[in-house]
């Protein structure tokens, strides 16, 4: 129980990765705020597994697009749980589109959300991590921040800044004891990949050098130690849990052991 009776914020937890790390930092002892933009189902259903889990859960709902939801959010969490130790800034979209084709709306959008969003949560979250005990960011990223795809320049440009802030960030915290790192996820399986035909588990998993596709419940442990104690001189970090992906070189389908 290595977050026992820590205070945790995590956006974007009504479903997929998000979901996975409030339930393992719940796991780990902490109460867990479960900030959603539209999946309300999906945070009810995580804040009744991690009361299940004997912790304290609340959803908050908001649009992270939106600097004053971004406050409010925060603040709501503080308010609920009696302050706020750490923040998981993972909420976020994908648009796949050509280059050619991406619209302002659409480059705004993803923009707003992925990058603005956790600027503004972490700004909102400054004057009460620390306050209780060491405070912890984590920013939730992706291999496209490290390596590029078809049809991803906008949201891989999102990533790239995000690796960034973490990096500044964590530079400018750093004298009020307060970590920053962040965890970039390569292939994991989540209900939108099968929104594509031609994606199936095995598709995925031959493009993984460890033999399978991630998981949302493999993210959440990296997550948890990265706010822990054990974790106390580690900043300014992105970790990659891809399987090995970022490490290949060519990006030819691969069976374990190959």
């Amino acid at each position: 129980m290595s977050l026992e009776g820590r205070l945790a914020l995590v956006t974007g937890a009504g479903m997929g990765i998000g979901q996975g790390i409030a339930l393992e930092l719940a796991r780990q002892g902490a109460d867990v705020a479960i900030h959603y933009a539209s999946s309300a189902r999906g945070a009810e259903e995580t804040a009744d597994e991690v009361r299940k889990l004997g912790r304290r859960a609340v959803t908050i709902q908001g649009n992270l697009a939106v600097v004053a939801d971004c406050e409010r959010v925060v603040d709501a969490t503080a308010d609920a749980l009696g302050g706020l130790d750490i923040l998981v800034n993972n909420g976020g979209v994908t648009r796949t589109v050509d280059f050619g084709q991406m619209s302002e709306e659409a480059y705004d959008e993803v923009f707003n959300i992925n990058m603005r969003g956790y600027f503004f949560c972490a700004q909102r979250a400054l004057p009460h991590l620390g306050a209780r005990v060491p405070g912890s960011i984590v920013n939730i990223s992706s291999v496209h921040g490290w390596g590029g795809a078809p049809r991803h320049t906008a949201y891989a440009a999102t990533k790239g800044a995000i690796n960034a802030f973490t990096r500044q960030l964590a530079i400018e915290l750093a004298p009020r004891g307060i970590r920053v790192n962040c965890v970039a996820p390569g292939l994991i399986e989540v209900p939108r990949y099968f929104d594509d035909p031609d994606y199936t588990t095995e598709s995925g998993a031959s493009r993984v050098p460890i033999g399978r596709v991630g998981l949302p419940k493999d993210i959440g442990p990296t997550v948890a130690f990265l706010c822990s104690e054990g974790a106390s001189f580690i900043t300014g970090q992105i970790i990659y849990v891809d399987g090995g992906s970022t490490s290949r070189l060519g990006a030819r389908p691969t069976r374990p052991g190959t």
